[in-house]
């Protein structure tokens, strides 16, 4: 792989000196200028430095010719995946098998309580789990490309390409690649509509005028893998593709694969032909060779009716400028331009490419998965834990429009009904949120996932932070999933009658995944989540009009304490050899989150939260990490008062904090990207800046010395 996934460019050491205090300057931001002063420039043929058009529900990443002319050459890299949110697939349940057949029962406090998790016997009930975790899975749609011809009429590979030159503006969402091939230049410019899951090209060479720049769309066949890059071109006879309908320059390209079926709708100038190309589902456009400007474009949609105009490269190119230019100039904004630290810089990189890649992946009507996308992360599902770190940064930067888009995912029928059937199944109230789940909520058997618990108060915390964004109708709209939310929040905790209080567990996996389920209980940032969240739920009550709720007020009361040892808080009361044992200084220190994540609630005290940051700091195996977990450390950062830690935990030379020319967080081989981490960056620059509740500090996560212009940024709870 490119040596790129390892370039840090951090010099750290250049913050040492010693800077008046940070300044926040009072002028307008020229925000077209601080987003193109990180424009996006490939110059060789590097598989991870791909780059993405997209409108939040759909997403195309080129190479460096500006479409998917080398799927192959970047299947190892950042892919270059075209993704919908409505792009699923099921293979056919055959056996018939069921959700019960990965249930196991586990005897916890006095009862037991079925959970559905990876069941490794008997041998028909394994089959059934993986059946479950693989389908539905998110399709790769297609690789679109050019058919470059040398002048002997061989297929030109990505090292015949000369002269590259690639740049992505930010501002626009447009890329021009710019190359030669064999002395002849090829300069095109591709963009994603915003309004319709579609790609657009316009190439100027005299390659298309001599017949030697096509474009083909090559239909991949899902993997049912935890990933699938798309290009799996084996097992044509298990799926069908035809040319459904053609008139003079638009054509329908149907793919149906089992139960499941889309189209790709092209357009194009001139009179070109489009026609069944020499490999299995391909499809070739070849120009007629009068002109030397080829345009098209290709929209991606389940079926649907022709009656549509050609869409035209002009009218998205159109569409991309004015999507984008409303994005940017909406929300917040950070210039960090003014700083002399260099590191100031690099951070203010990541910040606009995070929001480019977010805003182009991830804002959909649907929670997004930890690749966006790209490529399939567990078979392409969404995560619920991790929908905090892919949205709540909208609330913090002005944007909860969008973040509602994604949330409202939770009103759905299908949904509640899913949540419902599981918190029933278990004994308990309300509605319990699944983990690993798809677009019709219904829960993947995991080990892990089905016992997490911190995904639970998120609805609770993403629709507060809604309704303080001047949403007064987000009272009314939320109200009742918040309070179904919290019934199940109150009627989880065990009563232990022997200490009279309510413990976390057992049962439970915190966070931070290096805890047996069976035996761990009162996991730290677990209890200051439940905390809050049952709080915030008796005060949409008030605001409701209604008395506050007797359960959860007793559960608030008698809640167990914060587990703390020798001056640090714990990750688990059950864990009292949190620091010692080298597994469990690994994997996500959430711990820190208890006071970074989440607000004072009363139980922290502050000192024993500075020590335990100083122990975190010092001793944590941080090569072991992930990508959200800089972030949260900067916050916690932050609220202590510690502003050289929050930005230093945001630029930590560790792998797993890695952000490559392209703004991705590359994790490591499997997960070459991760939008987490990119999320949780967003939530720190806008907490360091704006501050949070009670916060007694202009900018109190910025360094003495930096001076930095924001606006529109809204202080944390």
């Amino acid at each position: 792989m490119p040596n790129t996934r390892f370039l840090f460019l951090f010099l750290l050491g250049l913050g040492a000196a010693t800077f008046p205090a940070a300044e926040t300057l009072a002028q307008a931001i020229n925000r077209q200028a601080v987003v193109e002063r990180h424009k996006v420039v490939n110059t060789t043929t590097d598989s991870l430095a791909s780059l993405n058009v997209g409108n939040g529900a759909f997403a195309m990443t080129v190479d460096v010719t500006g479409l998917q002319s080398f799927p192959e050459y970047y299947a190892k890299g950042v892919p270059l995946g075209t993704q919908s949110e409505w792009g699923w697939h099921s293979f056919p349940n055959r056996e018939g098998y069921k959700v019960e057949e990965a249930q196991r029962q586990y005897e916890l406090n006095g009862r037991k309580i079925p959970y559905t998790v990876q069941v490794k016997t008997p041998e028909r009930n394994k089959q059934a789990v993986d059946f479950l975790r693989a389908n539905p899975h998110r399709l790769q749609l297609g690789n679109l490309g050019f058919v470059l011809l040398k002048k002997d009429g061989s297929r030109a590979g990505i090292k015949d390409l000369r002269e590259l030159r690639q740049e992505l503006n930010p501002w626009t969402g447009e890329i021009s690649s710019h190359f030669t091939l064999e002395g002849t230049a090829v300069d095109v410019v591709t963009v994603g509509h915003q309004q319709t899951d579609a790609v657009a090209v316009q190439v100027r060479s005299g390659l298309v005028k001599q017949g030697r720049l096509k474009v083909f769309l090559r239909l991949p066949y899902p993997t049912a893998q935890w990933d699938d890059v798309g290009v799996n071109y084996k097992d044509a006879d298990r799926h069908q593709s035809t040319i459904e309908w053609e008139r003079g320059n638009m054509a329908v390209v149907a793919h149906r694969l089992d139960a499941d079926q889309y189209q790709v709708i092209f357009d194009w100038n001139g009179k070109g032909k489009l026609a069944a190309g020499p490999q299995p589902h391909e499809f070739v456009l070849t120009p007629d060779g009068k002109l030397d400007v080829l345009e098209v474009s290709a929209r991606f949609s389940p079926p649907m009716t022709y009656k549509l105009g050609p869409l035209g490269f002009a009218a998205t190119q159109k569409s991309s400028v004015a999507g984008w230019k409303s994005f940017w100039q909406s929300g917040g904004a950070v210039d960090f331009g003014a700083t002399a630290d260099p590191r100031a810089k690099e951070l203010e990189r990541r910040m606009i490419l995070s929001e480019y890649l977010i805003r182009s992946q991830e804002t959909g009507q649907f929670p997004p998965q930890e690749t966006g996308l790209v490529y399939n992360s567990w078979y392409g599902k969404p995560h619920l834990e991790m929908h905090y770190w892919h949205a709540m940064h909208y609330g913090l930067w002005g944007r909860t429009d969008l973040l509602q888009k994604s949330l409202d995912w939770y009103l759905r029928p299908e949904i509640i009904a899913g949540a419902k059937a599981i918190a029933q199944r278990q004994g308990f109230e309300g509605l319990r949120w699944q983990k690993m789940t798809d677009n019709q909520g219904r829960e993947a058997p995991s080990s892990v996932g089905a016992f997490l618990i911190w995904q639970q108060p998120h609805f609770i915390y993403l629709a507060e932070l809604v309704r303080r964004d001047n949403h007064p109708e987000a009272q009314k709209k939320y109200q009742e999933l918040v309070f179904a939310t919290a019934d199940f929040m109150a009627s989880y905790p065990f009563y232990e009658q022997a200490k009279d209080r309510y413990i976390l567990g057992k049962g439970l996996i915190p966070a931070q995944e290096r805890f047996k389920a069976e035996e761990t209980f009162n996991p730290t940032y677990e209890l200051v989540y439940w905390h809050w969240a049952l709080t915030t739920a008796q005060d949409w009550r008030k605001r409701a009009g209604l008395q506050p709720n007797p359960k959860y007020a007793e559960v608030l009361q008698k809640l167990a304490k914060l587990p703390e040892a020798q001056g640090v808080y714990l990750a688990a009361e059950s864990a009292p050899d949190s620091y010692t044992n080298p597994e469990f200084i690994t994997d996500h220190p959430s711990v820190l989150g208890a006071l970074g994540m989440m607000p004072g609630t009363g139980q922290q005290d502050l000192a024993t939260m500075r020590r335990t940051f100083d122990l975190v700091w010092k001793g944590w195996n941080w090569p072991h990490t992930w990508g959200w977990d800089f972030p949260m450390t900067s916050m916690t950062a932050t609220r202590l008062g510690l502003p050289d830690k929050a930005v230093d935990a945001l630029l930590m030379p560790i792998k797993t904090n890695t952000y490559l020319p392209n703004g991705h967080n590359f994790q490591d081989d499997r997960l070459r990207l991760y939008l987490p981490g990119n999320g949780g960056l967003l939530a720190a620059v806008a907490l360091m800046c704006a501050g949070y509740d009670g916060s007694k500090t202009a900018n109190p996560g910025i360094p003495q010395g930096w001076k930095v212009k924001w606006e529109g940024l809204k202080p944390m709870p």
